[in-house]
């Protein structure tokens, strides 16, 4: 479904990825980890258009993306949920969904989609008409995800779902995060917290400053003497 192939990305004339390639297969969960600044955001800011790769090719469904304008890559399913949540904050619940829809045509698709986030996320149909930025971080991630999803992606990049969250509350974003997956969206995960992180992934890869340096199925590098050391505490 998606492939990046040995892509660099600079910020002025600091390296930030050097010579990244992954593929994502459609249905998977894929998740990057790492330690802070390694790269990982980048690359979601890359594959979605925020960010434009020096060199190498990111390949969506078969065809080139990079470089495209981020709505003409969102219009061709793939929708980003940034670190630190970014809703709007002066507009409402119901306003920052809409928005999420920006693109779409199909009235009836999107009535259906916004029925099927206040499923996911029932909080948020409680609080339709409250300003965003009034929510708690929790509901503000979910509203955040509830969003993202507004663009019908068939592939998610979601940025730290976890941080800042409460434990009990990271525990139901995870949920919906496979709910999601379930239901028939890829997802490409960032998070910090990798023994959550490779617990509901597919496969993993370990980026370190701005290079992958081991990947593979979750389970087996949730074994692996490397990433326990690095990532896992130690246990």
């Amino acid at each position: 479904m998606l492939k990046v192939e040995n892509i660099n990305v600079y910020y002025g004339n600091i390296q930030a990825l050097s010579g990244i390639s992954l593929d994502i297969q459609e249905g998977e969960i894929v998740t990057l980890i790492g330690a802070n600044g390694a790269g990982k955001s980048t690359l979601l800011k890359t594959v979605s258009g925020l960010l434009k790769p020096k060199q190498g090719k990111i390949i969506y469904e078969g065809k080139p993306i990079n470089g495209k304008a981020v709505q003409t890559i969102v219009k061709q399913g793939i929708s980003h949920v940034p670190e630190g949540r970014r809703v709007f904050a002066n507009m409402t619940v119901e306003e920052n969904l809409q928005l999420g829809a920006f693109l779409r045509k199909d009235k009836e698709g999107i009535k259906q989609d916004l029925e099927r986030v206040y499923e996911l996320f029932p909080r948020l149909l409680e609080r339709l008409k409250q300003q965003a930025g009034t929510l708690s971080g929790g509901e503000q991630q979910m509203l955040a995800m509830g969003r993202a999803l507004m663009a019908k992606p068939r592939l998610l990049l979601l940025d730290e779902p976890s941080m800042g969250l409460a434990p009990l509350l990271v525990k139901t974003i995870f949920r919906i995060i496979e709910e999601i997956n379930k239901a028939g969206t890829t997802i490409l995960l960032v998070e910090q917290n990798a023994n959550l992180a490779l617990s509901i992934a597919n496969r993993a890869y370990v980026v370190e400053t701005g290079r992958i340096v081991l990947s593979g199925d979750a389970a087996e590098l949730t074994s692996s003497e490397q990433v326990k050391m690095a990532y896992l505490g130690g246990h």
